[in-house]
C-alpha cells in the first residue's frame, strides 16, 4: 500500500506538479514551497499523518555517528532551507536529517538575480545565492527551543561582503556566528562549516592548508557543543584534496561533506546547449556526482577511519546514495534530486537501499560503508 502511494505521489509530481512549478522563475517557486512548508509544520496532525507515509523505518537504516541517532541516512543539503522555514516538516516527506543555512554572521540579501535556474537536460540546478541568509542570530531566534522530531545541523560559512578584506577579519566573522550559534537555545544536532562556496565577493578562500588550518585553530578553540562537519569543495585536485583533509585531520573535527558546487562549465555532463545559455553562478545535481563520488572514495581510503563522510552531489535514486555509501559515505544529502524528482522521492530512496542492503547481504548500512572504495 505505502509503495503504491509512493509511486502514485511519484507520478502526480512528475505529470502535473512539477510541469506547473517549471513554468515560473525558480526562486520564486522555492520561497513558495517553503513557505508553505513552514505552514505545514505547525500542523502536528499534517506532519504525523507524512510520516505514516514517507517515513521509511527499518532497522537496516538505522545509525548513531557522533552521538547522534539518525533514523534512515538522507539528509536534506545546505542551501534550501537557508531561512530554517521547514526543518519541522521535513520527517513528513521521509528525510532522517536536515541542515540549516548556510547562514553567516551578518545577514546577506544574496547576490543580482537570478539567483536560482534550472538545466533541465543537464539534471542540474544553477545557484548563486552566495549565502542568501537573515544572519544567524535572527534565523536562529525565530526557531525556539522545541525540539525537532530528527537531526537538524546548522551551516555557518563567512558574511558575503568585500568588506572582510583579510583572513583575520573573515575568521573572526565566522567565530562570531559559531559564538551566536552556541548562546542560542535551538536544540540543533551538529554544525557545519562551509568553505567552499564558489559564489561569493569576499576574497578570501581557505584552501590553501595554512590558511584552512588557522580557520579550523580558531573555530575548534570555542570548545563547540556540538559535532563539526567541513563542507568541501569539488574543483580542487586529489593531491590539493588530501592536504586540506590532512588539515581537517589534526582538529577536533568529526567529519567532512564532498562536497559542493560543480565550478568546471566543460564538465561533459551538461548539456551544451544548456550551459551555454547559463546565466552566472555554478551548478549543482548530476554535474557533481562524479567527482564528489572520487573523492569519497579518496577521503575514505585515506581517512575512513578517523573521519566520517558524508556524500553529496546528483543523489537522484536509490542507487545514487548507494554508490556513495559503499564509496564510503555513511549519511547522504541532496537537494537538486528533490526539485526533479519530487518529495516523494526520499521515500523512495530510503525503500530502495533497504532492498539493496538485502541484496548484497548487509544487515546494517554501516556495514556497507566503503564496501566499493
Amino acid at each position: 500500500m505505502r509503495e503504491s502511494f509512493i509511486a502514485l505521489s511519484s507520478f502526480f509530481y512528475r505529470r502535473v506538479a512539477k510541469p506547473i512549478f517549471f513554468c515560473f522563475d525558480a526562486e520564486d517557486v522555492h520561497d513558495s514551497i517553503t513557505s508553505l512548508g513552514r505552514l505545514i509544520g505547525h500542523v502536528p496532525p499534517l506532519v504525523w499523518l507524512g510520516k505514516k507515509i514517507f517515513l521509511i523505518q527499518d532497522t537496516s537504516l538505522v545509525q548513531e555517528i557522533a552521538g547522534i541517532h539518525f533514523d534512515n541516512p538522507i539528509g536534506l543539503a545546505a542551501g534550501f532551507d537557508y531561512e530554517a522555514k521547514i526543518a519541522r516538516v521535513l520527517p513528513a516527506v521521509g528525510f532522517g536529517f536536515s541542515t540549516v543555512g548556510t547562514l553567516s554572521n551578518q545577514p546577506y540579501a544574496g547576490n543580482e538575480r537570478p539567483r536560482l535556474g534550472r538545466l533541465i537536460k543537464s539534471r542540474s540546478l544553477l545557484v548563486n545565492k552566495g549565502f542568501k541568509n537573515l544572519g544567524v542570530s535572527a534565523t536562529l531566534g525565530h526557531l525556539g527551543a522545541e525540539p525537532f522530531t530528527n537531526p537538524v545541523g546548522i551551516s555557518i560559512g563567512v558574511t558575503n561582503t568585500a568588506e572582510l578584506a583579510t583572513q583575520e577579519a573573515a575568521i573572526a566573522d565566522i567565530v562570531a556566528a559559531f559564538t551566536a550559534a552556541e548562546q542560542s537555545k535551538v536544540p540543533f544536532s551538529y554544525y557545519e562549516l562551509n568553505i567552499s562556496c564558489p559564489n561569493l565577493h569576499t576574497p578570501i578562500s581557505f584552501y590553501t592548508p595554512e590558511s584552512f588550518d588557522a580557520l579550523l585553530r580558531a573555530v575548534t578553540a570555542e570548545k563547540l557543543g556540538k559535532p563539526l562537519f567541513i563542507k568541501m569543495p569539488i574543483d580542487r585536485t586529489d593531491a590539493e584534496a588530501l592536504a586540506l583533509l590532512a588539515i581537517v585531520a589534526k582538529h577536533p573535527v568529526v567529519g567532512v561533506i564532498f562536497g559542493n558546487l560543480q565550478k568546471n562549465r566543460k564538465d561533459p555532463s551538461f548539456d551544451p546547449e544548456e550551459i551555454k545559455n547559463a546565466s552566472k553562478g555554478n551548478f549543482s545535481g548530476k554535474p557533481t556526482e562524479k567527482r564528489s563520488n572520487e573523492l569519497i572514495a579518496l577521503a575514505y581510503k585515506n581517512y575512513g577511519k578517523q573521519l566520517v563522510i558524508i556524500g553529496c552531489g546528483g543523489v537522484f535514486t536509490a542507487e545514487d546514495a548507494y554508490t556513495k555509501i559503499r564509496l564510503g559515505a555513511s549519511l547522504v544529502q541532496m537537494v537538486s534530486g528533490l526539485i526533479y524528482e519530487g518529495p516523494q522521492v526520499v521515500a523512495a530512496i530510503n525503500l530502495g537501499l533497504t532492498r539493496l542492503l538485502a541484496r548484497d547481504g548487509f544487515k546494517n548500512i554501516s556495514e556497507a560503508v566503503g564496501k566499493g572504495a
